[in-house]
């Protein structure tokens, strides 16, 4: 009984037994060096502000927030 109500009480996170991965290749995606773009969450008010900004001066909010940032860190390495 232990072992069949471990199967049926799977989670979604539980890989499926009927996937097989015997033909697979490991590291088949892997790229040295791949710089990884990490999604960053702004609070509503902050984007809006930011996205006005930006439109303002005709460009993304991506680039305006890189500047403000550059620009803090050097702020920051100023101060040291």
């Amino acid at each position: 009984m232990g072992t069949q109500a471990n199967h049926d009480e799977r989670t979604d996170d539980d890989m499926p037994a009927e996937i097989d991965f015997s033909k697979g290749a490991r590291g088949k995606f892997f790229k040295a060096g791949a710089a990884i773009t990490l999604p960053v969450y702004l609070e509503a008010e902050v984007q809006a502000y930011l996205a006005e900004r930006a439109k303002a001066r005709g460009i993304e909010v991506a680039q305006l927030v890189n500047e403000l940032l550059k620009k803090n860190i050097e702020l920051i390495e100023a101060a040291r």
